[in-house]
């Protein structure tokens, strides 16, 4: 559906589960009708930004200040929204039983893997320390519990800090097809692919105090998370109480995690 105001609700539709059945020759077969249930997205967040043009700035100015402003303002507007979604979703707290309560209980923590409790991926209290030698381990431990979970393996992503990226960048890449590239990362510089993560990197990621600064460094699947958002106003007028003109813009979105199984994370620090 269109996202027309605040307070609308998107429908997301699943996949049905299919029930695979065990096959015997001359057998009559059973047929079904696969169900999916819905769920529902809340578009229940918002943020506005509005500026005024005094016109004896806009006379003395040789720049096109109000489509600075406004280019500005999408700039700031990605800012924003991004942390407000990584602090509602990925914010490692002492609080709760895991890292993130969003997480799978086996997707962090000190024994993750659901099926062999085997991964030592950092939990509150006792973090891991990363560096440019084990950087690649956790990276690969991460895809392990996602894969355990039957995850599918194409399209996994990690949202990595920057210091996380520059222990990647150090780390011995000699092999060139870690990252799917003709040349390694230490060679060329770039950040693409490892394992199967397409790693994005992020400064707006929240950090917790935790003996020292710890972050939760989230991965997954588009399977875990939901997002949905309209800039539903953007506008010019002329100010009421001023010689001016204004811009204005609202943004409404929604955010979800629809699968906590597809969504996990690391935490530790550097």
């Amino acid at each position: 559906m269109e996202i027309k105001k605040y307070g609308d609700t998107v429908v997301i539709r699943t996949v049905a589960p299919i029930t695979m059945k065990k096959y015997v020759v001359g057998q009559d077969l059973e047929d079904e009708r696969p169900v999916s249930t819905p769920t529902s997205l809340s578009i229940d967040q918002g943020y506005y930004w509005s500026v005024l043009l005094d016109d004896v700035m806009d006379v003395q100015s040789d720049l096109n200040l109000l489509d600075r402003w406004t280019d500005e303002a999408g700039r700031q507007q990605k800012i924003t929204i991004e942390t407000d979604i990584f602090s509602t979703f990925f914010a490692p707290t002492a609080a709760n039983s895991y890292v993130m309560g969003q997480c799978h209980a086996y997707n962090q923590g000190l024994t993750a893997g659901v099926k062999s409790q085997a991964y030592n991926i950092g939990a509150y209290g006792s973090p891991v320390t990363f560096d440019k030698a084990n950087v690649l381990e956790y990276i690969v431990d991460a895809e392990s519990c996602l894969t355990e979970q039957n995850v599918p393996n194409d399209r996994m992503w990690m949202i990595i800090p920057v210091w996380f990226a520059g222990l990647i960048k150090k780390s011995d890449l000699k092999n060139a097809s870690i990252t799917g590239d003709s040349v390694s990362v230490m060679r060329n510089g770039r950040l693409g692919e490892i394992d199967m993560f397409t790693l994005y990197v992020s400064n707006l990621l929240p950090t917790i105090s935790d003996g020292v600064t710890c972050t939760a460094i989230p991965f997954g699947h588009p399977f875990g998370p939901s997002f949905a958002a309209q800039l539903t106003e953007t506008e010019t007028l002329r100010a009421q109480r001023a010689f001016a003109d204004k811009v204005r813009g609202l943004i409404i979105y929604g955010a979800k995690i629809l699968k906590t199984e597809a969504v996990g994370a690391l935490y530790g620090h550097k």
